[in-house]
């Protein structure tokens, strides 16, 4: 993102973090689903502090391994809302056995508020 741009657009600010030992690039105003965190309710606030990178158009900042005072605010839209369908099925073949198990993944749906680096 940063470097030449060719039509010296304003580049918006974003930030890397992460959540549930997954990677969230994010801007303000991103909606975003991430595993469940417990303990959350509706319309409460969520703050991530694990921020690996923060750039606002002009700085860039690389953290070793975190950048330290950085954070990315969130509201919370559905603390708990499920994945889709998934299903795990097992066979042996020629021996009649077979196992089918369904399961939907734990999410918890935000909306990024702010970037403080």
């Amino acid at each position: 993102m940063s470097g030449f741009n060719p039509k010296n657009e304003k580049i918006m600010a974003y930030a890397i973090f992460t959540s549930g030992n997954k990677q969230y690039r994010v801007t303000v105003g991103d909606v975003l689903t991430v595993d469940r965190i417990s303990g959350l309710e509706k319309d409460g606030e969520a703050t991530f502090d694990q921020v690996l990178l923060v750039e606002d158009g002009a700085t860039t900042k690389v953290g070793t391994p975190t950048v330290s005072g950085a954070s990315v605010k969130a509201q919370v839209l559905d603390p708990e809302a499920r994945g889709a369908k998934g299903i795990a099925f097992k066979f042996k073949r020629r021996k009649g056995f077979h196992k089918k198990k369904g399961f939907r993944a734990a999410l918890t749906q935000v909306k990024i508020t702010a970037i403080n680096a």
